[in-house]
């Protein structure tokens, strides 16, 4: 077995559920990226238009000059409609990646486990740099150069035998691996589901998004008030949003199969908007400790259940959303404001 399979195999060991070889060449639609930027479709996010960050996706050697090879790694979360959403209309919904434990917290054991592997066959050390989703990467341009798929209509990586439920990783290193071919073809054809379910229609003609209307965006990343005429369109989502993917025909072979480190914690999934709209700062970090939903912060997190409660329409929530507008933090104040107006104009 030469080197290249070797690696592959470790991974596999290790729990991510695809892997491919790719070279660090420029991606091919760094253009697409830099006109996206240009639009000031990241909102925001203004760390993604940086000029180094920009020059290293443009050429990852800028992160590892010794680069020669990028691993390119996918590991499954659960397929959200594994938990159904609940029926009580008081129940918000959390994107199915954060269900479980942060990826930030436990793909980089596994990524320096796979580092000492390939160090131990090649009998010297290796250069090395690696990557999850906090780096300066077009992640999902070098999973497509490597063959994990396609990148379709949502933005998201496709492949056909998994679907789309990854969380991406990447290895630059500085030994030569036998690159695998580019994933061949657009399997999204004249589907539109994606595109046609987005709550806020974000989703743009050139498989990119605008930002500033995702639900992502504005449950996570925003982390100022949410525009007054995107509010009533996020429904009870508080913490990201996986619509454009369980439209997706190619989800219907996702199966259910899944890392168990991403598995859902209790109350996690469907958590209960009268509840968490009266957690404190320690109730909150002590319930999603070591989770993805920390990203939002307590107060965005009040602010999403706010904006959930309004939308769910249930005169019972008056009293939970009455308390919360005197938060201590005018972000929650606001859209508890906001909430309790449509509640009671309804």
């Amino acid at each position: 077995m030469n080197l290249t399979q070797a690696i592959k195999n470790e991974a596999y060991r290790l729990g991510f559920s695809l892997a491919g070889i790719t070279t660090p060449e420029q991606p091919p639609h760094t253009s697409v990226y830099e006109s996206w930027l240009r639009l000031g479709r990241q909102a925001s996010m203004e760390y993604l238009s940086g000029e180094r960050a920009l020059a290293a996706r443009r050429d990852p050697r800028l992160l590892l000059p010794e680069c020669k090879s990028i691993l390119a790694l996918a590991v499954r979360y659960p397929d959200p409609k594994s938990v159904p959403p609940e029926l009580a209309k008081s129940a918000g919904r959390v994107a199915a990646y954060a269900w479980g434990a942060d990826y930030h917290l436990v793909l980089p054991d596994r990524l320096r486990a796979l580092v000492a592997f390939i160090e131990a066959r090649a009998g010297a050390p290796v250069p090395n740099r690696w990557y999850t989703d906090t780096g300066p990467l077009l992640e999902r341009e070098l999973a497509q150069r490597a063959g994990l798929g396609w990148i379709g209509k949502n933005t998201c990586l496709i492949n056909p035998q998994e679907g789309s439920y990854f969380l991406l990783a990447e290895i630059l290193l500085g030994i030569e691996l036998d690159p695998d071919r580019p994933f061949p073809a657009d399997r999204c054809g004249t589907c539109t589901r994606c595109i046609d379910a987005c709550p806020t229609q974000c989703i743009l003609p050139d498989r990119t998004l605008d930002a500033g209307r995702c639900i992502s965006y504005l449950t996570i990343e925003n982390k100022a008030e949410n525009p007054p005429d995107l509010r009533g369109q996020t429904g009870n989502w508080v913490f990201g949003c996986d619509v454009c993917q369980t439209v997706c025909p190619w989800n219907k072979f996702a199966g259910a199969r899944y890392d168990p480190a991403f598995a859902p914690r209790s109350g996690v999934p469907n958590p209960d908007l009268s509840v968490e709209i009266g957690l404190t700062p320690e109730e909150f970090n002590k319930k999603f400790r070591d989770s993805s939903v920390l990203r939002a912060k307590g107060r965005g997190y009040r602010r999403n259940v706010a904006v959930a409660l309004g939308n769910a329409g249930r005169p019972e929530a008056i009293p939970a959303l009455e308390q919360a507008a005197h938060d201590p933090e005018p972000l929650v104040r606001e859209h508890a404001g906001w909430a309790l107006g449509k509640l009671k104009r309804s």
